[in-house]
């Protein structure tokens, strides 16, 4: 890969920077990564030496906030605002337990009718046991709840039949059972923010109740988040960088080609960079309506409008980690000079103690890429998103992981 020849418009020092974070599949306000910046930013700083603050926004009707940071003998000023899609995740996941419980059917007949799901274990375990984890979870919910009610039921029969209570007693049982199971599947569902069985169907049924194809709400979204950083580029900055998380990457990926396809990208402007972190993009490439995606995924990578950094860990068992999402995708041209793919190498950059603190918190280690590390390298999220250096510059000569996946493994490779 030619770093040199892609990174050349964006080596040069930042006094100003414009983010734009695009969170993944989650229905939290966005006020929740504001708080996760602070005192994550606050932590980094006091381990790393350097300065950083946060204030409120300014000068958008956008969620976010301002950045003043002193690294390196240079004051930095950055402005970071939250792409929200929540609303759309919200109305996504807004389904009764017996909807849920059809999608989940649904869903597993997608991936594994389309072969998809064989191809994504060729790739990662970690990612595709997170997938089948609701699944899984939700049917024993579900075996719980029947083993109970009918169990129960069958004791309530026995009671009434010896109390003489004649016919009417089978029909009392029978619905004590029912009732019995509906009361188990509500108390799962209303305790789901401690397993996530829900949100994990929910996300993955997203994708797959289109097989890959963006559905029209989202398609109008990322037209609005293109103008958004279009806007951006548009203003005296240094630097514009787009940073998508988890799912967020792949929007990413199709909000930056359409910029450049439709000529938005100003020649001497501000520096443009992307940040994917814990992508999950195959999820959504492998599947076979995902032409969209693809073709992005295809065009984004023979780009020099950009630097395009992908950062994953092997660590991080809801992400892709190290795959390369355009050549895994099987969508690699010859030309193809991004992204870098580098590992946040999170049991070399914790420390010993916080690795095994973090280590089986599955979800949480899904956001590591967002927070502080103890025994930090090249990767700073901070220093990327408010220090003195664009991405380009930053990464400027490194390597990309020699452990990463550049396999051409999807079956569905059409971009039409």
């Amino acid at each position: 890969m030619d770093i040199e020849a892609g990174a050349a418009p964006e080596a040069r020092a930042v006094s100003r920077r414009r983010v734009f974070y695009i969170p993944g599949y989650d229905p939290i306000p966005p006020r929740r990564y504001r708080e996760l910046y602070r005192t994550e930013s606050a932590a980094q700083a006091a381990i790393s030496g350097y300065e950083i603050a946060l204030s409120p926004g300014r000068g958008t009707e956008r969620f976010g906030w301002h950045v003043t940071a002193r690294m390196d003998g240079a004051e930095i000023e950055t402005d970071v605002e939250v792409l929200v899609w929540s609303d759309i995740v919200r109305d996504s996941m807004g389904h009764s337990i017996p909807a849920t419980y059809l999608g989940l059917i649904r869903t597993a007949w997608t991936y594994i009718g389309t072969g998809a799901l064989w191809r994504l274990m060729r790739l990662r375990k970690g990612p595709v046991i997170a997938a089948l984890y609701p699944v899984g979870f939700l049917l024993a919910q579900l075996a719980l709840a029947v083993a109970l009610g009918w169990g129960l039921g069958l004791l309530a029969a026995r009671g009434l039949e010896a109390a003489g209570a004649g016919a009417a007693g089978p029909w009392a049982a029978a619905g004590l059972g029912v009732a019995v199971a509906i009361a188990v599947l509500r108390w799962f569902k209303a305790r789901d923010g401690r397993f996530f069985a829900y949100y994990l169907m929910h996300d993955y049924a997203f994708s797959a109740r289109s097989r890959g194809a963006n559905p029209p709400a989202l398609e109008t979204r990322i037209a609005a988040f293109a103008e958004a950083v279009a806007g951006a580029l548009a203003q005296e900055s240094d630097e514009v960088l787009v940073v998508g998380h988890s799912s967020g990457a792949h929007l990413a990926v199709s909000i930056l080609s359409d910029l450049i396809r439709t000529g938005r990208v100003p020649a001497g402007g501000p520096a443009l960079s992307f940040l994917s972190l814990g992508q999950v993009v195959p999820m959504v490439s492998f599947l076979p309506r995902a032409e969209r995606l693809r073709r992005d995924l295809r065009y984004l990578s023979q780009r020099n409008e950009l630097t395009w950094i992908d950062v994953t860990a092997p660590g991080d068992g809801c992400a892709f980690a190290l795959c390369d999402p355009v050549a895994v995708s099987g969508v690699a041209p010859e030309d193809k000079r991004w992204p870098l793919v580098i590992s946040a190498a999170f049991t070399q950059t914790l420390s010993p103690e916080r690795w095994k603190a973090l280590r089986w918190r599955f979800f949480r280690l899904h956001f590591q890429y967002l927070c502080a590390f103890d025994r930090v390298r090249d990767y700073d999220y901070f220093r990327i998103t408010a220090g003195p250096l664009t991405l380009g510059a930053r990464f400027a000569g490194r390597m990309p992981s020699r452990s990463r996946i550049e396999a051409a493994v999807s079956k569905y490779r059409s971009v039409a």
